[in-house]
């Protein structure tokens, strides 16, 4: 899962871009990137950490221009090394580069193409890269000096032919443009905004729409599943749809877990989506453990969880409590690799408030339990911080199966609602209670009569349907190999000692 920004400015867009990348963090945190032009020159600074780690002033003055893109990263392929820190960039045609939010389930298919057949070398085994040379090569293909907006349309429309996934991106031209576009079922979301300055309109396309209010820009619209939008060099906006078929079903585990809960993604308010989920949950447990539920706290586990544990409190009638003291500094434990480091980090970052368990009987809320491993923690602390009973609620269904279009979930096997049931889980937890929520419940709480047409969603880690098509068991095995503990360990320990994106030089960019 990443996140991404193009601004077209008429201003110097350095400022605009750190600020964007700063609120879209959540999305990324283990590197950032940002790519300015001026004057037909690339100016670029990109590294492992987060944003206020990788950009220092001396970076900042020195990205030059008007228009730019930028990009936080969880590494959801290939590897966590810096030469994989995006955007990423071709010199031909005339210097293109490229930030991804998502994941392309065919890339190791079009990786061989491109070598084979479109005479393309990649450095880096990252999915983005494959999309760039792909974007870049059929681009190349029009043979214009000055490529005009059906061209780029055109370049679109043959990426969604030949790369299969989930994706949105944001690409900037040299010296003609941005462009932006999103796969053909809507899975990544991508957000257009504009605003009105003294020199013109300028223009945003982001991740989420909390990066377009926090600087100004005006909401326009989503980017429509397979849509393109670019924005040329004289700020002139033009989009078409570039898909032949396209669906709208967005990643419902952006609602969940992801996204912001103060965001807006496909007309949907994040915030009402995870209320409603506490609501759909509170009537279940109450049809499933009845009225004397015996509940005597509501706890959320922070911070996803806070909305929904909050409308579930109000329903059941009981108190909700602020239970656990989060550590901001420790990263997203269910994609570390190695479960003692899990375990390690789940410690660090959560200490409980003793006299909200002591005696009590505890409803524990979180947004979904995905290997289990923390679940198993928290509820052990609570015991330890004196509670009576640990009840636990999950705001999602069961994930049994793993994500391929961007959110770098465990392989099936290291999911622990893989062949299990909840009562199985709820032994090896050690949770007195346990409830998950209904799949049919998580999409209503989802819906909204403001957007009567997103009825489907990509629900593929609860039941195993993959949307956009083409995944089988031979591509999971496949997964699974690439995505164990034991393979992202060695990947994370792997250090290139040719390729260094934060210190190599490009040809045709001042990188800082």
């Amino acid at each position: 899962m990443c996140g991404v920004v193009g601004i077209a400015g008429k201003s110097p867009v350095n400022q605009m871009l750190f600020d964007a990348l700063t609120m879209l963090q959540h999305r990324g945190q283990d590197a950032a990137g940002i790519v300015t032009c001026a004057n037909g020159r690339l100016f670029l600074r990109k590294d492992n950490g987060m944003v206020r780690d990788v950009f220092h002033t001396r970076h900042m003055r020195a990205l030059l221009g008007n228009y730019g893109i930028g990009h936080v990263r969880y590494p959801t392929a290939g590897s966590s090394s810096s030469a994989e820190a995006q955007p990423f960039y071709v010199n031909s045609p005339y210097g293109i580069t490229l930030a991804h939010n998502g994941n392309l389930t065919n890339a190791a298919e079009i990786h061989d193409d491109l070598y084979k057949t479109d005479l393309r070398h990649m450095n880096t085994d990252s999915d983005s890269e494959v999309l760039l040379n792909v974007f870049a090569h059929e681009l190349q293909k029009r043979g214009k000096l000055n490529p005009t907006a059906d061209d780029i349309f055109h370049v679109v429309s043959r990426v969604h032919e030949r790369c299969k996934g989930g994706y949105a991106v944001v690409a900037m031209i040299t010296g003609h443009g941005i462009v932006g576009f999103r796969d053909p079922n809507g899975i990544r979301p991508l957000i257009l905004g504009s605003r009105d300055t003294e020199l013109g309109v300028e223009y945003i396309l982001a991740s989420e729409s909390v990066a377009l209010t926090a600087l100004g820009f005006k909401v326009e619209r989503d980017v429509f599943p397979g849509e393109a939008i670019f924005i040329d060099d004289s700020g002139q906006l033009f989009s078409q749809q570039c898909a032949t078929n396209p669906q709208h079903r967005p990643c419902i585990f952006e609602y969940v877990y992801f996204a912001r809960p103060d965001a807006t993604i496909d007309g949907i308010s994040v915030y009402k989506a995870r209320l409603k989920m506490g609501e759909k949950l509170a009537h279940k447990i109450l049809c499933e453990w009845g009225e004397f539920h015996d509940v005597d706290v509501v706890i959320p586990i922070p911070d996803t969880s806070r909305t929904s544990a909050l409308e579930l409190a109000n329903i059941l009638g009981v108190k909700f409590r602020e239970g656990f003291m989060k550590n901001r500094y420790i990263g997203r434990t269910f994609i570390m690799p190695g479960q003692q480091l899990r375990k390690k980090s789940v410690r660090q970052k959560l200490n409980p408030v003793e006299l909200e368990f002591k005696g009590k009987n505890v409803l524990l809320v979180d947004d979904s339990i995905v290997r289990g491993t923390t679940c198993n923690e928290i509820i052990q602390m609570a015991r330890d911080a004196g509670a009576k009973k640990v009840f636990f609620a999950s705001a999602a269904p069961m994930v049994k199966y793993p994500n391929v279009y961007g959110i770098d979930m465990p392989v099936k096997d290291e999911l622990i609602a893989s062949n299990r049931d909840v009562e199985e889980i709820r032994e090896i937890i050690g949770a007195d209670r346990l409830i998950f929520q209904n799949l049919e419940d998580l999409k209503d709480a989802v819906r909204t009569k403001k957007v009567p047409d997103l009825r489907e969603f990509d629900c593929s880690v609860f039941d195993g349907i993959y949307v956009a098509g083409g995944i089988d068991d031979a591509y999971l095995d496949n997964l699974e190999q690439q995505r164990c503990d034991s393979a992202m360990k060695k990947k994370d320990g792997y250090v290139d000692v040719n390729v260094d994106a934060a210190s190599v030089d490009l040809s045709g960019i001042k990188e800082m």
